[in-house]
């Protein structure tokens, strides 16, 4: 367990990778990491913040599109696997968050892949950067951040 989880600074859910995430070698077919981490998000903003992903963007008409994503794929996970998928708040600016995702065995902890993801905080109206809603601000310092940094992004 890192530091970040024993603090309670990260979100995860065990996943079990199906036959939908492989490609014909029985392995993780790579976007599909992608689509799980996109779940975790959902995940995380309806659980691990309390705001209600659906809320979110729905009824209020906020995004949280990536703007940039960096990944390192360190262990193939296969059909069958039980895995873990994590993420942790890097960064907290203004209008963007930077997130820290893992994917590791259930069983071995053993890395499979890891991705740094920048999401901005967008209207569904004008399509433009936003302040990150003063609600999942506080949700995120109280909760995912040992000490928010501010900026100007």
């Amino acid at each position: 367990m890192s530091a970040q989880e024993a603090n309670g600074a990260s979100f995860s859910r065990e996943r079990l990778i199906r036959f939908s995430d492989c490609d014909p070698a029985g392995i993780v077919f790579y976007p599909q990491y992608f689509v799980m981490f996109n779940g975790l998000v959902e995940d995380w903003v309806d659980e691990g913040l309390g705001i209600g992903f659906r809320r979110l963007v729905i009824e209020r008409g906020v995004g949280l599109p990536t703007v940039r994503l960096e990944a390192d794929f360190r262990a193939v996970s296969q059909m069958g696997d039980r895995v873990v998928l994590s993420l942790a708040v890097e960064r907290l600016g203004s209008r963007s968050i930077t997130l820290n995702a893992r994917c590791t065995g259930a069983q071995d902890g053993e890395l499979r892949m890891q991705m740094r993801q920048v999401l901005v905080s967008t209207s569904l109206q004008s399509h433009q950067a936003v302040e990150v809603p003063a609600d999942m601000r506080a949700a995120i310092e109280r909760r995912f951040t040992r000490r928010p940094v501010p900026d100007n992004a």
